[in-house]
């Protein structure tokens, strides 16, 4: 049921989702990488294993699906090396939330979420809350529009 409450919400972020929509002339990168750095040089394997986004030292890279990851020690690197499809973000780690509606937003190291083992990143920290509202529903429909939605 839509309560006022959440529909103020939602409200709040239709905004901010269309600010992000823009007409699609080639198809995007299968891996959102702002200046060729996945997750604006955070270290992925940080999230998971200091639950906090840590800032990632071009000391520590890995290059991975084309574009440089960046980790804050080098076992944070090794471990991403050896498996990384376990710790590298959902949705190339494009907005899980804008995925969920058939769209694609960047994202801001701050505005995360872990679940079921998984890293999700959002727009930002307000578009995570209305994320959080439902997780496995916004889950689902990510999942229905990945990766299609990068050629749309």
């Amino acid at each position: 049921m839509l309560t006022r409450r959440k529909f103020v919400k939602f409200s709040a972020a239709l905004p901010a989702l269309g600010l992000l929509s823009r007409p699609a002339f080639a198809a995007k990168p299968e891996i959102y990488a702002s200046g060729g750095v996945a997750i604006n040089g955070y270290d992925a394997v940080a999230y998971f294993q200091e639950a906090a986004p840590v800032p990632g030292d071009a000391a520590y890279t890995v290059e991975w699906k084309g574009v440089i990851w960046q980790f804050s020690r080098a076992e944070n690197r090794d471990a991403f090396a050896a498996a990384p499809d376990d710790f590298a973000p959902q949705y190339g780690g494009y907005c899980a939330y804008a995925l969920s509606k058939g769209a694609i937003a960047k994202t801001s190291p701050d505005a995360w979420t872990v679940h079921g083992g998984k890293l999700y990143l959002n727009y930002d920290v307000s578009v995570r809350s209305i994320w959080q509202q439902d997780i496995p529903g916004n889950i689902s429909l990510a999942d229905e529009n990945w990766p299609a939605v990068l050629s749309a």
